[in-house]
């Protein structure tokens, strides 16, 4: 009965025990193009994309394999051609809006950029307000 059990635990064990633990690297995460126009535009965007196992660095900066693989992923494309304003897209329809450190002004969000503006008119009326009650007093 114990080498039943032993054989059947060896079974369950030995397939997590071979298997790789590392995949192999991006092509071109650490490499840069040959044009160097296409690299800066590939170095300006990737210093634009937040890394997602980081997420307080960019891609540029994180050592993380997710942000080797997302900076392969954006040159191979710049290679061929494509836009980084359109890759960026990509990754946003991939991800959502939180990858990108540029913050879009989609309708949705304008609340956001105004509440600041407007606590800052209301505690200006407020305190105008205190002011002028001071001096009537």
């Amino acid at each position: 009965m114990r080498a039943l059990l032993f054989t059947l635990l060896l079974a369950l064990v030995a397939p997590a025990l071979a298997a790789q633990t590392a995949l192999p690297p991006a092509p071109w995460a650490d490499r840069q193009l040959a044009d160097p126009a296409q690299e800066a535009d590939a170095k300006a965007l990737m210093e634009s994309i937040r890394c997602l196992t980081c997420q307080s660095q960019s891609i540029a900066d994180s050592n993380a394999s997710m942000a080797a693989d997302l900076r392969s992923e954006i040159r191979e494309r710049i290679a061929r051609g494509e836009q980084p304003e359109a890759i960026r897209a990509w990754l946003i329809e991939r991800y959502g809006d939180w990858i990108s450190y540029k913050p879009s002004a989609t309708p949705v969000l304008w609340p956001l950029w105004a509440a600041p503006i407007l606590l800052i008119v209301g505690g200006l009326v407020v305190a105008l307000r205190r002011v002028r009650r001071r001096r009537q007093s």
